[in-house]
């Protein structure tokens, strides 16, 4: 019987190869490593467009998460 896992290790949302490896490439795996940066810094990654940043917002806000500048101006 297959058991399930309270928090997967890799928890970021289906998104493209090239974003997928944008956000490798600069430690993201999961959404604990994407909370703590901005909106900006991430949207800056090569590779990463506006559909897989909204997929990723989206994935954070599903989880209480969002990214920094977000907590901070809210």
């Amino acid at each position: 019987m297959a058991q399930l896992h309270a928090a997967p290790a890799d928890d970021l949302p289906r998104v493209g190869a090239p974003a997928r490896r944008a956000l490798a490439t600069a430690g993201i795996t999961t959404l604990a490593d994407l909370a703590p940066r901005t909106e900006k810094e991430v949207a800056g990654l090569h590779g990463l467009g506006p559909k897989a940043l909204g997929l990723l917002r989206e994935a954070l806000r599903e989880r209480g998460l969002a990214f920094s500048d977000e907590r901070d101006s809210g």
